[in-house]
């Protein structure tokens, strides 16, 4: 090693020039972690797919047309982000995408279920009617 930069080195008298130089070297890894790519959020793209998909299969468009639009959208625009790599974006709209669609899939059910609930009643009262008329 060259003796000029092995003086150089060891001839830190100041406590305050150490100092910066150790944070400094603490900062470095932090910077370099920060500056790290972002993977594509290929598994939340897919969980979104998902949702959306049993999301209309539930009767999403009957039911809870705002909220399915919307997880459509986003998914729509999430795709978009992915193909511009702005894979940040991407999973952030996936994300949302997800849970609007989850939403319009439990209204859907929850639509479907008071219905059922309803034609249920209207069958008992209708059985109710029935035997009050055969009753003496």
């Amino acid at each position: 090693m060259d003796t000029k930069i092995m003086k150089n080195a060891y001839s830190i008298k100041k406590p305050h020039q150490l100092m910066r130089i150790i944070g400094v070297l603490m900062i470095c890894p932090l910077l370099l972690a920060a500056c790290k790519s972002i993977p594509a959020p290929n598994d939340q793209i897919a969980a979104s797919k998902t949702a959306v998909n049993d999301a209309l299969s539930a009767g999403g468009n009957e039911f809870a047309p705002l909220p399915l639009k919307s997880a459509i959208e986003k998914m729509e625009a999430a795709e978009r982000a992915m193909g511009k790599e702005d894979y940040e974006l991407a999973k952030r709209l996936a994300e949302q995408a997800q849970i609007d669609a989850q939403l319009a899939g439990a209204m859907a059910r929850s639509a479907k279920a008071q219905k059922a609930a309803e034609a249920l009643q209207e069958s008992s009262r209708v059985l109710r009617q029935e035997i009050d008329r055969q009753a003496p």
